[in-house]
């Protein structure tokens, strides 16, 4: 298996918990992170090599990337495993996918690349690549069976793992903040390329929403010990550190459930706000020149999963250069004040909730099982 970051990691936990229960002695490694090492992975390179985002920064990473799956490549190849399970990190996995399934090593991705909101030519790729496609979304079954691809909807394993009324005061209370003064709960990334280019300005939101509001209360989860240590030195270099902030190595659910509204950057984190029912404001920043290329290549008007998920703008997005900290802190304003919106978004997002909601990690490892048993019986 192979995943490439934080929300990498915990999707694969989940699908690790169904399988390692029917596959109790298997070896099971490739690239993964803590969640994935709770069921026995053994990860053969640090996952954070892989944990880089954006077109730029990317090629400024490429040859280590690049040998590092050639290195893997080669052992699996020797290897042989019964089954090569590719989670999400697309550009890394459907490579390395094509040549596994070339050699008669059946594959399954995790995550379907969103070819229906960018990118779409990806598809004959991965129609070379992927043996079977596990896909999070209903409406992403029909698009790859149409192209050929054998899929299974096995739901969103945050649904599962996130309660469907989240519990504010434990959560306050285990993170040590004030039952009665309202959070803001902060999450400008788990890269590291995410927080050189998102931090400042959402810290920089922080310290003009307490203008506002004095007693309002901010948390930012970091995911692990570099990533927090790299926090505090931008917030620092901006001279932002005397913002009161409480920053937490994990908890990110814990300051989720805390929260009365969010500021978050784009990609899965925006889903695990919307599952937790909080009012958000997405926000997203990178290198110029990586900004320049991809900003034409959406298909649609959303880059939020929430709002992807509605069809509609039910919550903010503000990218790259209207990213200011001002226009952040007026966005998330907004989200604590607007009382008719803060309801009508719990009863949006408790709906989205339910549609996202199956036994994932049963369903999921159900299906790598069936790959493995059809591999065989060929």
């Amino acid at each position: 298996m192979v995943a490439g970051e934080t929300s990498g990691d915990l999707l694969a936990s989940r699908l690790l918990s169904g399988l390692r229960s029917q596959l109790p002695d298997a070896h099971m490694h490739g690239i993964g992170g803590p969640h994935m090492a709770e069921y026995g992975f053994v990860s053969d390179f640090p996952m954070e090599k892989l944990s880089v985002r954006g077109l730029f920064e990317v090629l400024a990473h490429y040859r280590e990337i690049k040998g590092i799956q050639n290195d893997l490549r080669d052992q699996l190849l020797q290897a042989r495993p019964a089954v090569f399970v590719g989670v999400d990190a697309p550009d890394f996995n459907l490579g390395l996918e094509a040549q596994l399934k070339h050699a008669g090593i059946p594959t399954v991705h995790f995550i379907g690349p969103s070819i229906w909101a960018w990118r779409g030519g990806r598809i004959k790729k991965i129609q070379r690549s992927v043996s079977h496609m596990l896909v999070i979304f209903p409406f992403e079954e029909e698009i790859y069976r149409q192209a050929g691809v054998p899929a299974t909807y096995v739901g969103h394993p945050l649904a599962q793992v996130i309660p469907m009324e989240p519990d504010q005061v434990t959560a306050r209370n285990v993170l040590g903040l004030k039952q009665d003064n309202r959070v803001v709960a902060i999450l400008p990334g788990s890269r590291m390329s995410e927080l050189k280019y998102n931090a400042t300005a959402f810290v920089g939101a922080a310290k003009l929403l307490l203008q506002r509001d004095p007693d309002l209360q901010f948390v930012a989860p970091m995911a692990g010990e570099t990533r927090h240590r790299y926090f505090r030195e931008l917030i620092a270099q901006a001279g932002l550190q005397d913002v009161p902030l409480l920053v937490t190595d994990g908890q990110s659910h814990q300051a989720l459930a805390a929260a009365d509204a969010v500021l978050v950057a784009s990609g899965t984190a925006s889903l695990e706000v919307a599952l937790f029912k909080k009012p958000m404001v997405i926000a997203y920043k990178m290198m110029r020149a990586s900004w320049h290329v991809l900003k034409h290549m959406g298909y649609q008007p959303w880059i939020g999963l929430p709002n992807i998920l509605a069809r509609e703008f039910l919550v903010p997005e503000l990218l790259q250069d209207a990213a200011t900290p001002q226009a952040l802190a007026d966005a998330v304003w907004l989200q604590l004040e607007d009382q008719p919106h803060r309801a009508r978004l719990h009863e949006r997002f408790v709906a989205m909730h339910h549609s996202l909601l199956r036994d994932t990690a049963t369903e999921s490892a159900q299906a790598v099982m069936q790959v493995i048993t059809d591999s065989k019986a060929s």
